[in-house]
């Protein structure tokens, strides 16, 4: 059986009964316990499923988490590869199609943000929004909001991505002033 297919098996098993061990998923499914654990880890990235102490618990449902797959800023498709996700302190996590839209709800939020986490542009691994390298203006169009912002895990990977694509890397608080700045002027990110 493929990923994809014991996933869809564990979505429908964790509608029904709200609850799971991760020994009797791997009974059921006959591999093991850590063929599981990466088996539910997009659904936990998703909002679907939280992780519990030798198991998952359906996730309960919220605004934000009904309009997951839509960018709760400008209500774009959101796409993975470019998601930004704001978690607030009572565990309610609002998405964004992209950096930009993320930036600008991160600036809205301020201080209730608990963590934000978009993904490195170049390797898609999961970084800390506040941690990240953004490029701003890059020769590369990736058809969402604008200005265009791309995420990094280390300034020198922004760095030689602006070598051959253009733009400028600034760093979280530079990011949200840019962002906010530009969008002062501007009508709508999406246009």
């Amino acid at each position: 059986m493929l990923p994809s297919e014991r996933q869809t098996c564990i979505r429908e098993w964790i509608e029904k009964e709200n609850a799971m061990k991760i020994s009797d998923l791997s009974k059921r499914l006959g591999v093991s316990e850590m063929t599981i654990h990466r088996d539910v880890k997009p659904l936990i990235e998703e909002g679907l499923i939280e992780k519990t102490f030798g198991g998952i618990t359906k996730r309960e449902v919220t605004m934000a988490s009904l309009r997951s797959n839509s960018c709760c800023y400008c209500n774009r498709p959101v796409r993975e590869r470019i998601a930004y996700r704001i978690i607030m302190p009572d565990h309610v996590i609002h998405n964004t199609c992209c950096p930009h839209c993320g930036l600008l709800l991160h600036k809205r939020f301020e201080d209730s943000v608990l963590q934000a986490l978009c993904h490195d542009f170049l390797t898609e691994a999961t970084i800390s929004a506040m941690l990240a390298s953004f490029v701003f203006d890059a020769n590369l169009n990736i058809n969402c909001c604008q200005p265009q912002v791309l995420t990094f895990g280390t300034r020198e990977d922004a760095e030689r991505f602006t070598k051959g694509f253009g733009g400028t890397v600034l760093l979280f608080e530079e990011a949200i002033e840019e962002v906010n700045k530009r969008m002062d002027t501007s009508s709508n990110c999406c246009e």
